[in-house]
């Protein structure tokens, strides 16, 4: 992971102190650590180059990404979320972020899944995405 805000839960071995802090209880993969790491950290980057057309600031800053779980057969589940219902990218998103996940090498099938709870608010972005917005 990077020293970002991670995802609310992270249903893989953490990779560093802020993703154990956020991840729930993790169970132990049939992947190498150092591959899960690595596959964890490429999808976290793919994530990065997904950017809401109205917002420039990257999906994952915001604060839009819920869940990463990569399973042990190597598909890669994303619980994402929107900035709100009425997002006019609804449709766009989600599959901008299936095909930046489904290009990380070594990712087996893809599924992203929008999810609403809990909502989306500000204090879900990154100091990063606060800095870019000039929200402080």
């Amino acid at each position: 992971m990077t020293d970002n805000t991670p995802p609310d839960q992270i249903v893989a071995p953490p990779v560093d102190d802020k993703a154990a802090d956020s991840a729930a209880p993790a169970t132990a993969s049939a992947l190498p650590e150092p591959e899960l790491t690595r596959m964890t950290d490429d999808v976290v980057t793919a994530l990065k180059t997904v950017y809401d057309p109205e917002i420039p600031a990257d999906i994952y800053e915001l604060g839009l990404i819920y869940k990463i779980d990569i399973a042990d057969d190597r598909a890669v589940n994303i619980d994402m979320t929107l900035t709100t219902p009425n997002c006019p990218a609804a449709q766009d998103l989600p599959v901008m972020v299936e095909n930046a996940v489904a290009s990380v090498a070594g990712v087996g099938k893809v599924g992203v899944k929008v999810v609403w709870d809990p909502p989306w608010d500000p204090s879900r972005m990154s100091d990063e995405a606060r800095d870019m917005l000039n929200m402080w």
